[in-house]
């Protein structure tokens, strides 16, 4: 029948299995080393091809001022024996040494060092969820295709822009994934570019080939059948459009004839298309998170503000903290959102980063149904745990967190440090456990996670905040600082207030460190409550 005839697989190379360059700036940092040092190989290699290229060229230029002379007078010229002898040993000798010279590969170095790192190169895993991030900033912090395509980012100081290739790529990745409100986007990205003349190895059809059956994907018949018109313009011979062509003007007839007809048996057998627009979330809450990503969120009221203060606070008459009494900002009231300033130094950072650094792998979370740890599309960062015995600057944090919180460390897990990639981000959730997860933290037998300590490691240039969409409050990150809330009331029971995000970054680079202390250890430190909600 007529509808067989539309023809729509365009496929893209499998990806293969690997770490995740794109999961962690600050391993993608060790790449452009990398390349700097590929860069200078390549430089070697064309040194060595020029070098190579200069003494043929003054061979020949030897070679063709003798010859000119000999030709004049070949009899002449060969009656001398030198010349006799030199022209026997030039042809016997001298040639197989230029054809060596020619037949020489001064490419050995590079390729050497090629292979050789090439095996520490990203893959199309990487290049694919770079490209799922840009998607993501895109849709997050409300950006134009045009916007990106010109590097127009808040913050950036390396401006850089998308080509024509770079576009066709990202609706490629989208039209893979079956999201066909990003292909149109960024194809009809890549043909404005075209438009505008920017000289490129992709041509129109190729994006229109992608575009057209994007536009007819969500439903826009009409359009789909602009385009591909357009595109057969500029190839009539184009199989897959002729095809799609056909497939197009029938659906339209069919359509027009329904329309005309009253019969209810007519009308159910209207063809649907799909509603043009993004795809539908699995994330109840996306618009209130990406909302409060952007700062667009609820804003507290004067008379909760006034209750909001700055403090010094000495842990309790801590001697610790009475000479040199830590900084206290209230961040939010219900939840309580503490945040604590100037309470790592930089060069305890550089500490634990270093310390983190060669141990960083793919961020995992708690799988509900199996209690196990696995990696999520959802929290896309790399992450190491360092315990207290393996550095004095680890347990001097520690107990820096005892002793401000006045909740026993040695029950809590180990410091988390994470380093968020390209777009990093960790959609809502709960760092606690629910009542259908009862088996979450069996393992470690310390009860469930009373509270979180978050330390912001890094100043974030554009994005990059920790919000709580249940509440409406936005935390930005601020080097040397932390926040910390309880994620229990003091019953045990769960606060589901305390539901909360890293919203991706959209510039910079971003290192965070958390503690996640548990109810263990703290029965007779934080009493429990007659009351289930405090």
């Amino acid at each position: 029948m007529i509808w067989c005839i539309l023809i729509v697989g365009i496929l893209l190379p499998q990806s293969l299995a690997h770490p995740g360059f794109f999961t962690s700036i600050g391993q993608m940092t060790d790449l452009i080393h990398t390349e700097k040092d590929l860069v200078t190989s390549l430089k070697d290699y064309i040194k060595a091809e020029e070098d190579k290229l200069e003494q043929i060229k003054k061979w020949a230029e030897k070679l063709d001022r003798l010859t000119s002379t000999a030709t004049k007078d070949p009899e002449g010229f060969v009656g001398h024996p030198v010349n006799a002898f030199k022209l026997m040993k030039r042809l016997n000798t001298e040639w197989s040494e230029l054809e060596n010279l020619v037949l020489k590969d001064m490419s050995d170095g590079f390729i050497s060092n090629l292979t050789i790192q090439r095996q520490y190169f990203p893959n199309d895993e990487d290049q694919v969820g770079a490209a799922k991030a840009l998607l993501r900033l895109q849709d997050t912090y409300n950006l134009d295709t045009d916007t990106i395509s010109k590097g127009n980012l808040p913050g950036v100081k390396h401006k850089s822009f998308l080509t024509v290739e770079d576009c066709f790529e990202l609706g490629k990745v989208a039209y893979t994934e079956a999201d066909y409100y990003h292909t149109e986007l960024w194809m009809e990205q890549a043909l404005r570019q075209l438009d505008e003349g920017e000289i490129s190895t992709i041509d129109k059809v190729s994006v229109l080939d992608y575009l057209s059956y994007a536009v007819y994907q969500q439903g826009d018949l009409d359009k789909a059948l602009l385009l591909t018109k357009k595109l057969l313009e500029l190839d009539p011979e184009h199989q897959r459009a002729n095809g799609n062509l056909k497939y197009f003007e029938y659906i339209m007839a069919k359509e027009k004839d329904v329309n005309k007809s009253a019969s209810d048996d007519q009308s159910d057998q209207k063809t649907t298309l799909k509603k043009k627009g993004a795809a539908v979330d699995y994330l109840p809450e996306r618009q209130k998170y990406e909302m409060l990503c952007r700062g667009e969120g609820i804003k507290m009221t004067p008379r909760r503000q006034k209750k909001l203060f700055c403090r010094y606070h000495d842990g309790n008459r801590n001697p610790k903290f009475i000479l040199a009494p830590a900084k206290q900002e209230d961040e939010w009231d219900k939840p309580r959102i503490i945040r604590f300033h100037d309470i790592i130094s930089d060069a305890e950072i550089e500490i634990v980063k270093d310390l983190a650094k060669p141990r960083l792998s793919r961020a995992t979370v708690h799988d509900p149904e199996t209690g196990k740890l696995t990696t999520a599309q959802y929290r896309v960062s790399k992450s190491a745990w360092l315990s207290g015995y393996e550095n004095p600057v680890v347990s001097r944090i520690n107990m820096r967190i005892q002793d401000l919180t006045g909740l026993d460390v040695s029950t809590a897990e180990e410091l988390q440090v994470a380093n968020y990639g390209v777009g990093g981000q960790y959609e809502p959730h709960f760092d606690f456990a629910r009542k259908d997860e009862p088996d979450a933290f069996k393992e470690l037998g310390t009860g469930n996670r009373i509270a979180t300590w978050l330390f912001y490691m890094s100043d974030v240039s554009a994005g990059g905040a920790t919000v709580f969409p249940e509440v409406g409050a936005s935390v930005w990150p601020k080097k040397g600082t932390a926040v910390f809330w309880y994620n229990l009331f003091a019953s045990g029971e769960g606060d589901y207030s305390t539901r909360h995000a890293a919203c991706p970054v959209l510039v910079g680079n971003k290192w965070v460190s958390n503690k996640w202390l548990h109810e263990r250890g703290q029965e007779f430190r934080r009493p429990c409550t007659l009351s289930e909600l405090e």
